[in-house]
């Protein structure tokens, strides 16, 4: 009786760890709090895993790089392109929640992260006729001696690298995004993931963020989701 107590007690506390802990990084902290100064990534500045100064490198339009990795090898984003960039790279250094959906073989990295279908086609919709020379940003590059990336490979634009929002959301960052058949419970990088966190947060919605939008978890998912809009439309009246 002692050992199982002892092991759902570790079960439990390595869940909560994993709620309220940050990825492992050169940027990141090891738990999130406030950082009220940020630049850029303000959706995180409640709570955030990065700190107010590394927001500095994405403060500027056109970003040229950040950390080691320049995002100009094929000329500059659009600023379009780069507005969704931005926000990647935001939930990856930044967000409380990033750590929710942690690689098991690397602490630094995520893995099917749920992203809204609709962002995924705007994202893709953004960058489209901006040029690219790798189809995997994470693995496809050419690293220098001080771990900056270099094209292998001729740039060309991304509706020639992606078939579509899917495909981008999918391959471009490795394992790190899937694309839901859910509107609600999946990710748009905004203050509406606010809902749908709650929801993906508890234990159930392992299941029920993969099953039919029919499901009681969508239904009061987007039942919050209007009363969010609703209310945000009566602010923005006043």
């Amino acid at each position: 009786m002692l050992r199982f107590a002892v092991t759902f007690f570790a079960v439990i506390m390595s869940s909560t760890c994993q709620k309220y802990r940050c990825l492992e990084g050169d940027t990141q902290k090891l738990k999130p709090s406030p950082e009220p100064n940020m630049q850029e990534c303000t959706l995180y500045s409640k709570s955030s895993c990065c700190y107010a100064n590394f927001t500095e490198q994405l403060a500027h339009s056109p970003v040229i790089k950040v950390s080691n990795s320049y995002w100009n090898r094929c000329g500059q984003l659009s600023k379009s392109c780069e507005d969704f960039t931005k926000k990647i790279e935001c939930f990856y250094r930044c967000s409380p929640h990033a750590a929710r959906w942690i690689h098991p073989n690397d602490t630094a990295a995520i893995q099917a992260v749920p992203l809204c279908q609709s962002f995924c086609d705007d994202w893709f919709e953004a960058c489209k006729d901006d040029s690219i020379c790798v189809r995997n940003w994470l693995t496809d590059w050419e690293q220098d001696e001080r771990g900056e990336n270099h094209c292998k490979n001729k740039c060309v634009p991304y509706s020639e690298v992606y078939a579509n929002g899917t495909d981008m959301c999918q391959d471009m960052w490795g394992e790190s995004f899937k694309v839901t058949e859910s509107s609600c419970l999946c990710l748009q990088m905004n203050k509406k993931d606010s809902i749908a966190i709650k929801y993906l947060l508890s234990e159930s919605s392992e299941e029920s963020s993969s099953s039919s939008s029919s499901s009681s978890e969508e239904r009061s998912c987007q039942n919050k989701l209007l009363k969010f809009k609703k209310l945000k439309g009566e602010e923005s009246e006043q």
